[in-house]
């Protein structure tokens, strides 16, 4: 019986110990986490990034849909002023393939609101823009069909003002 509560005993000292540790790693887990400070104000512009990641080889034929089915749709938004800049990159090296992006997307949009509401006049550029819809959605779908990954990454521009 001695054993057994020196056994506990024991455990409540180690406890005792490593708790206040653990509590305090657990409370300066939200000081350590590094995001991204918010975008200013609410008419504020709001950029985000679009990237693509194709299966290797196929990172031409995705470009080539890419200009032609989605570019100029993009181009028209920016002509209503739903967007306010559309930019197209690709990385001038590689990465690892876990780190590999092919093509960046970056859109500005006047302001956040926009930026994460849909476009209601979307669905009739596209049919204005495209008027065989069965080639188009063919294109579409062979274009995300070579998608290996696609993220988008609000950003904020946090340089000094001078």
């Amino acid at each position: 019986m001695a054993s057994i509560c020196f056994g506990k005993s024991r455990e409540v000292v180690i406890m005792r110990r490593i708790l206040p540790a653990i509590l305090l790693f657990l409370c300066a887990l939200p000081a350590l986490s590094q995001g991204a400070p918010p975008q200013a104000a609410a008419n504020a512009p709001y950029t985000i990034e679009y990237y693509y990641k194709v299966q290797w080889g196929h990172q031409q034929e995705f470009l080539d849909l890419f200009l032609k089915n989605h570019y100029p749709l993009l181009k028209k938004i920016v002509e209503t002023g739903r967007m306010t800049s559309v930019k197209i990159e690709a990385p001038a090296y590689h990465a690892t393939e876990d780190g590999r992006w092919d093509y960046r997307v970056t859109i500005r949009y006047p302001n956040a609101a926009t930026a994460v509401t849909a476009n209601p006049d979307e669905e009739a550029l596209i049919k204005r823009l495209y008027p065989d819809q069965q080639t188009y959605k063919r294109e579409e779908q062979r274009r995300f069909e070579i998608l290996v990954s696609h993220w988008d990454l609000p950003v904020t521009d946090i340089t000094p003002s001078k």
